[in-house]
């Protein structure tokens, strides 16, 4: 029972991870019109997209993969927390900086 359980969490995972990478691709191939002329904090409405499904992406692979779907809540937050606000700080600093033209010297 438990061997069946396992293998119907392996396929659980396989596509979730397949549905979220095929909607990046779709979306990369295709590039809506709107996605590309409306712009949210900055970035466009597609780059913003592929940050958050990529962060989704991310966040389930820790989860399932490190096994936080079964702990306590205060673990998850504990190991979660740090990259729920890291990211977004490293991508401020990645986006802020990539449209700085200053002189050098």
């Amino acid at each position: 029972m438990a061997e069946e359980n396992s293998t119907r969490q392996i396929w659980i995972v396989f596509w979730v991870l397949f549905f979220l990478t095929t909607v990046e691709v779709l979306l990369g191939i295709f590039k809506p019109q709107f996605m590309l002329t409306n712009y949210l904090l900055g970035v466009t409405l597609l780059n913003m997209t592929f940050i958050v499904l990529t962060i989704l992406k991310a966040y389930y692979i820790v989860a399932t993969f490190m096994h936080l779907g079964h702990e306590k809540k205060s673990l998850k937050i504990s190991i979660v927390g740090p990259m729920c606000l890291l990211i977004p700080y490293l991508l401020f600093i990645l986006l802020s900086e990539a449209s700085f033209h200053g002189a050098i010297g």
